[in-house]
Order: structure tokens, then C-alpha cells, then sequence
């Protein structure tokens, strides 16, 4: 019994160190960085990765305009009471009471300055009324202009050619690789070709070699400082443990857009990716491997969204896991 004790004791243990250890590559485990603008929402579904878990951990301040569920925010009400929001009706009440005034101190009593006054009422309702109807009439047409403004929903996603070539649409390409460039997976805002995958799949192999050597040097010119920051608190954690991750052997299985667009002079892309890599854990005091197995692959799928400044390199801003 004590014998069983034990082993159940062990079997939890790994449990809770086996996904720390397993998911111990850069950004693994976890979804950190900044989208800009879109950081709280979910990046485009791809067939490389139809859904992915959403930024764990942000230094990004901008927050979306509108509500998680895509209601515009509720307008903060306006200040005062029904008077203050409806002008209209005090001006009225007002010239009621003001005429009824008037009549009282020229003798001829409350009264009598109302109906000295009801002429000019009557006309003022009449205004009101004309005046209701022809606001009624452009809300009204303002709502059937709105309608027919929006577009039909598609059945099928656009997908933008080889090459970022606007204006044609085709049915989505096949994931296998070719070439070296990720098939796209929809219609970008910011032209994504060739020359911009190659710089996402270099970036992969590279970011991952840096992690492998813990040099923070080279993983400052492949990511933004933020990023850099999670990798900086990472790489310590892992030499408290008296371990160090390495990831090896890294090859880009096969991957997809999933948005490009930009905010002022930055860039983004959000792509998809599955790899496959030799990934261990070894203890720093004499190399013994504590996770993972060197002459085995094992494949993850993570969707990494890069920024730059237009013209400039791409920089890893997020990872997000699938």
C-alpha cells in the first residue's frame, strides 16, 4: 500500500511538471505579446489553425472600439434630467408659462395670457409636427439606405493570389508547402508575398536557435522588446529549475495567413504555423536530458503574429497556442 502511495505521488508530480517541461520552447505553453489593436480579439480561423486561445499576458494599452460581442459601446447618457434632454418640450412649457405670466400682470389673469397665446402655440405644433415627420422620414430612409449597403454574407472566404495580386479571388489553395512560402489563408489589407513568408519561416528556425543558446542579444533583433521580456523571464525560470530548453532541427511543416493589416506606419501579419522539431530538456549540471527525446520529432502548432515599420524587418510581436 505504502509502495502505491508513493507512485500515485510521483504520477502527480509529473503531471503537473510534464506540460511545463513539454511546452518548454519559446512562448510555449502560453499566448503573450501584442496584436495592436486587435490584441483582444481572435486572430482569423485557418485551416492550419481553426481556433486559437487568446493573449494570456499583454503590455499592449489599446483596447478594442467596440464590445467582445461586436454591439458598438453604449453612449454615456447625456447630463440633467428630462428637461436638459429634450429641448424642445422646456422652450414650449417655458413660452406657456411665460405668456400665462405676462397676461397675470397686465390684468388679465393666467388665463387670459394663454389664450392671447394659443395662436402662436397652435403654430409652434404644427411646426413640431411637420418637423417630426421629416425626421421620421430621414431616419427611415437612413436605415433602408444602411440596409441595402451591406453586403451579403459569402459562403465562401476570398482568397488572395500568389504574390498579393488584389481584385481576384479563388478557392482556398492546398496547405502543402511549396517553395518555401506559406499558402495564404485570406484576403489580406497588407500585400503579404513571397519574400515576407521566407522572413516568417527564417524567423521560426531563428528565434528558436536563439532561445536554444539563451543569447537575449540575438532574440532582441528577431522580436520586440516585449516579446523579448517573456523570453528574458522564461530562459530565468528555467536556470532556477537547473534546466535549459533546446530546440533543434527546426522544419516549417506547412502554415497559412491568417490577417495582415496596418495601424499608421505599422504592419501586422498573424500567420499560423505547424512544425516539427527536436525539442529537450536537459539539466544544466551535466547535460542529462530530463524531457523530450533527441532522436524523436514532436510537432506544435502556434499562431505568431509579426509587426515591423513599413519597409523595416518583421519582429515576433505574439504567439498565441492553439
Amino acid at each position: 500500500m505504502r509502495t502505491l502511495r508513493w507512485l500515485a505521488v510521483v504520477a502527480a508530480a509529473l503531471m503537473v511538471v510534464a506540460p511545463t517541461l513539454a511546452d518548454a520552447r519559446a512562448g510555449g505553453g502560453t499566448g503573450s505579446g501584442s496584436r495592436g489593436s486587435r490584441t483582444n480579439q481572435a486572430p482569423a480561423p485557418t485551416q492550419t489553425a481553426p481556433q486559437a486561445k487568446p493573449v494570456e499576458r499583454s503590455k499592449s494599452a489599446e483596447q478594442p472600439a467596440q464590445k467582445p460581442g461586436g454591439a458598438a459601446a453604449t453612449p454615456a447618457p447625456r447630463a440633467g434630467g428630462f428637461m436638459a434632454r429634450n429641448p424642445f418640450l422646456s422652450g414650449l412649457i417655458g413660452g406657456m408659462l411665460g405668456a400665462g405670466l405676462i397676461g397675470m400682470l397686465f390684468g388679465g389673469g393666467f388665463g387670459a395670457g394663454l389664450a392671447g397665446a394659443a395662436g402662436f402655440i397652435g403654430l409652434l405644433l404644427q411646426v413640431a409636427l411637420i418637423g417630426g415627420l421629416v425626421y421620421l422620414g430621414v431616419r427611415l430612409f437612413r436605415g433602408w439606405s444602411a440596409a441595402r449597403a451591406q453586403p451579403a454574407p459569402a459562403g465562401r472566404p476570398a482568397y488572395v493570389l500568389a504574390g498579393g495580386m488584389p481584385g481576384r479571388t479563388m478557392d482556398a489553395p492546398p496547405l502543402a508547402r511549396s517553395g518555401g512560402a506559406l499558402p495564404m489563408g485570406s484576403a489580406p489589407q497588407v500585400a503579404i508575398g513571397a519574400d515576407d513568408y521566407r522572413a516568417f519561416e527564417t524567423a521560426l528556425a531563428d528565434i528558436q536557435a536563439a532561445w536554444s543558446r539563451a543569447d537575449l542579444a540575438a532574440l532582441r533583433g528577431l522580436a520586440t522588446p516585449e516579446m523579448v521580456g517573456y523570453f528574458a523571464e522564461e530562459l530565468a525560470s528555467n536556470a532556477g529549475r537547473g534546466v535549459e530548453n533546446r530546440v533543434e532541427a527546426v522544419k516549417l511543416e506547412q502554415g497559412d495567413l491568417s490577417e495582415a493589416w496596418s495601424e499608421g506606419n505599422l504592419e501586422y501579419a498573424t500567420v499560423a504555423m505547424r512544425f516539427s522539431m527536436i525539442d529537450t530538456t536537459r539539466r544544466i549540471a551535466d547535460g542529462a536530458i530530463v524531457a523530450g527525446n533527441d532522436k524523436v520529432r514532436t510537432e506544435a502548432t502556434e499562431v505568431w503574429t509579426f509587426l515591423r515599420n513599413r519597409g523595416g524587418p518583421w519582429l515576433l510581436s505574439a504567439i498565441q497556442q492553439t
